[in-house]
């Protein structure tokens, strides 16, 4: 049990914790919520022991284990990345040492009815249990293993050395080492903003299935309703408990910040009530006393506030671009090598006005390349892309923040690259977009990294496109930023092509899917849950299609050769369902995908039809998956 009791901080004049207390037990996985500044990244420090608070205490029990992932991390870069993973297990190395020792000295003494031999057997039982918690290391390698690649790594890029990895897959190192050490508590700052969607989901899992406490941070709306079940708000320096995850939170704090402005107006009309009275009072001889009281009383009154910052939001909406043909892109048979190194082969697809895609895969598969070579910023290998006619590319890129002159106030940097007719509007883009007043004249240089996003953003709504490309742009952005943007791009009259791991971003914005894997695409016509639920298919395909070739030794015995002779027969069955189904599916998707398919008077029921083929088929493959497991 983790207790956190009457934690004060205060900065200068701004009290960021107003004696804040919380309780956390194993298995409860929170997430902790508020604006940017409110204390969420702070918190997690004092919990860590990296920050010290001016008042207040943690209680824990002894040997009570945290890990923290943290923004700052320290690798050793001489080392391969499977070594480096294999350092999480060195506390279990001592453990063993400190059990060997302790078994030593009982084989050497004599007196068993000693206090002194007592000690040594509680002690030996306690680094026991310690051993079974964090798992014995014969197993080191294969749990390695195992974590490294749900987070992404290859098995050839195992023994690569840590010094050759980028700063995102430095930190899927630290969080690997963090996940195998098996701590009582995580902590976790922003885990996903590294992550491709496949390493989400596998992470997604792990935390569902891990045994302590989880507190999370995080801009991923998906992933903290699919894995939390609490969440801890922070807000003018107290803390709100909601036993929900987070949508229902949201509804939740709708409810009691509804509440809270009904006693504020209620509040507000009692003090100025009482101001009028002792203002009345307070030049009569016989009165004075009385204002005196009403006056103490007023400062006595504990203020109801209101987080108005919290309820700012951007107020976004591109331009309406000039109409483009309706043929905006070609990309033919493009290549992409650097040196020995092979991105992509042979891609090739065309992208139709108005079309909104999403490009997704694994991290290092392609995705940026392309996203660059479409926009002209780099030159293919082989194979060329056709900009159709009267086509004005936008590009947003993942590091586009850093492009920004740190030198220049946030208002040069519009002026700089503003086309004349756009200047008369810069201070309200800025307004639109958060910055306001004499947050203008602020240098690039300090602001945070969601503030650069914001100004990224800005800039890149100065010239009207009509095929937007953006590469990331939900990075640093908070969860309302993020509601924000999706709902102007959904708003957007042009063609986007969307680059993102954010499965809540996506979900209803793109209509077709483009999967990077293994040096070639594949293209999914719906957005990233039909994506998802496809290539969940695919997957289970895969494993059926090696399940009879494994060798009879191979397979574990069933006790009950009626219940196995039973469980096959009920596999072929389902194997076969989900042949038709697949069957049926795929005819009716090459009918939507024709040109003059909403034209048809039967579109909404071959639409119908297909939702329910679909459901049929999600519904089909977990009754198979059930029934695998259970031969």
């Amino acid at each position: 049990m983790l207790d956190v009791r009457d934690i004060y901080i205060k900065y200068g004049d701004r009290v960021l914790m107003d004696h804040i207390s919380f309780t956390a037990g194993p298995g409860e996985k929170i997430g902790l919520a508020g604006r940017n500044g409110a204390g969420k990244s702070t918190l997690l420090k004092v919990i860590a022991g990296e920050v010290t608070p001016d008042k207040g205490k943690l209680r824990m029990p002894n040997d009570f284990t945290i890990g923290y992932l943290h923004q700052d991390i320290v690798l050793s870069e001489d080392r391969t990345v499977m070594d480096e993973a294999l350092t999480a297990f060195d506390h279990i190395r001592q453990i063993e040492q400190q059990l060997k020792d302790v078994e030593h000295q009982l084989e050497t003494r004599s007196d068993y009815e000693s206090a002194a031999y007592t000690r040594l057997i509680e002690e030996m039982t306690h680094l026991n249990d310690r051993l079974a918690h964090f798992g014995d290391l014969s197993q080191a390698r294969a749990r390695a293993e195992r974590v490294l690649k749900g987070l992404g790594f290859s098995a050839d890029s195992l023994q690569k050395p840590v010094a050759l990895l980028s700063g995102g897959w430095k930190m899927r190192v630290e969080l690997a080492k963090i996940l195998l050490r098996r701590p009582d508590v995580l902590l976790l700052d922003e885990p996903t903003n590294h992550l491709d969607i496949e390493a989400i989901i596998w992470f997604e899992s792990y935390l569902k299935d891990f045994a302590g406490t989880v507190l999370l941070i995080s801009h991923d709306v998906r992933l903290l309703d699919n894995v939390t079940n609490r969440t801890l708000e922070l807000e003018l320096g107290k803390l709100y408990d909601y036993k929900a995850g987070y949508t229902k939170y949201l509804s939740l704090r709708e409810e009691r910040r509804q509440q809270l402005r009904a006693a504020w107006v209620n509040q507000q009309k009692v003090i100025k009530e009482k101001e009028r009275v002792i203002e009345r009072f307070r030049a009569k001889a016989n009165k004075a006393k009385m204002a005196q009281s009403m006056m103490k009383q007023l400062q006595r009154m504990e203020k109801i506030e209101l987080d108005d910052v919290s309820v700012k939001s951007m107020r976004v909406r591109f331009p309406e671009p000039p109409r483009s043909g309706d043929d905006v892109l070609f990309v033919e048979q493009v290549s992409m090598h650097f040196g020995h190194l092979k991105v992509f082969d042979d891609v090739h697809f065309d992208v139709k006005r108005g079309e909104k895609i999403a490009f997704v895969g694994q991290n290092g598969r392609g995705k940026t390349t392309l996203a660059r070579i479409i926009a002209g910023e780099l030159e293919p290998t082989a194979g060329r892309v056709r900009i159709g006619h009267n086509v004005h590319i936008g590009y947003f890129a993942q590091d586009q923040d850093r492009i920004l002159d740190k030198d220049l106030t946030l208002l040069q940097t519009l002026e700089a690259a503003s086309p004349p007719e756009m200047r008369p509007r810069l201070r309200a883009l800025l307004g639109a977009f958060l910055f306001s007043g004499d947050e203008v004249d602020k240098k690039v240089a300090v602001l945070s990294g969601g503030e650069r996003m914001r100004l990224s953003l800005a800039v890149l709504m100065l010239h009207p496109a009509n095929l937007l490309i953006l590469d990331e742009p939900t990075n640093h952005l908070d969860v309302i930023s993020k509601q924000v943007l999706k709902q102007a791009l959904a708003d957007y009259t042009g063609t986007l092509i969307l680059v993102s791991h954010d499965r809540d971003f996506l979900d209803g914005l793109t209509e077709r899917t483009i999967e990077f894997r293994d040096g070639r695409i594949k293209e999914y016509l719906g957005d990233i849950n039909y994506f998802l639920e496809k290539r969940r298919t695919e997957d289970f395909r895969q494993i059926e299609q090696s399940y009879p070739q494994l060798r009879p030794k191979d397979r574990k015995p069933v006790r009950d050769s009626r219940q196995q002779q039973k469980l096959e027969r009920t596999i072929k069955q389902i194997e076969k369902k989900i042949a038709a189904l697949e069957t049926e599916t795929g005819d009716l998707e090459n009918q939507i995908a024709a040109p003059d398919f909403y034209a048809r008077p039967d579109a909404q029921k071959v639409l119908d039809r297909h939702a329910e083929l679909k459901a049929q088929l999600q519904r089909a493959m977990a009754d198979w998956e059930d029934a695998v497991s259970k031969l």
